[in-house]
């Protein structure tokens, strides 16, 4: 049976069979005894995305991984890093630090920041991910072709990709040929933070799976 670790753009975390490219942590957030999620889902504002291979370490997942037998950090999964950045997360500064290094980078370019910490990072990425609180921004389908590549938008349930101005649907499998979200007028929002975004258009080039070039 899956265990409940997939993350979706939203944030959500679901029981799903299918892999991901990505790792991810938010903090000790599950029961290393049953190896279920508790019900908070984060212990730090830090929402991280790792490596699923580093220096050849193994870890038990969803269970006893800290010190002295206790849970250690909470193993999330995501499709890939597209995925991660829309549900609020970036990458880690310890298993991916010349990608951290670049985002936070591109992060002080964005917002006339010297040398941005992480702690800064993290503070307005949770003022802003739909998971822990931060309000959607709406768009209309006009605006889609302004977004930058791995940009993430939903109308309803249903989350988009954006790449070379035109929107992928989403799953925990992968991406669908191009389309245009249907549904009624409005209801529109981008999932992607938006200091995110910005980071996005100041040339961030995250790692998409494979199946966006079927």
């Amino acid at each position: 049976m899956p265990l409940q670790n997939r993350v979706n753009p939203f944030g959500i975390i679901h029981a799903t069979a299918a892999r991901g490219l990505f790792a991810g942590n938010r903090g000790v957030i599950h029961d290393p005894a049953t190896r279920t999620l508790l019900k908070r889902r984060w212990t730090t504002r830090a929402w991280l995305i790792c490596e699923c291979e580093f220096r050849g370490r193994k870890r038990d997942v969803m269970g006893r991984n800290g010190p002295n037998g206790g849970a250690g950090w909470t193993e999330l999964f995501f499709l890939d890093e597209v995925t991660a950045l829309a549900a609020g997360h970036r990458p880690c500064f310890y298993c991916r630090r010349e990608r951290a290094r670049d985002f936070a980078r591109r992060f002080g370019e964005a917002f006339d920041i010297d040398e941005p910490k992480a702690p800064q990072i993290d503070t307005r990425l949770h003022i802003e991910r739909r998971a822990s609180g931060g309000k959607p921004t709406e768009l209309t389908c006009d605006a889609l072709a302004d977004l930058p590549d791995g940009a993430m938008v939903a109308r309803g349930a249903k989350a988009f990709a954006i790449r070379k101005g035109v929107a992928h649907p989403w799953s925990f499998q992968g991406y669908s040929p191009p389309t245009t979200p249907g549904g009624e007028v409005g209801g529109l929002v981008l999932l992607t933070p938006p200091s995110t975004l910005a980071v996005l258009r100041t040339g961030y080039r995250p790692v998409w799976h494979p199946s966006i070039e079927a």
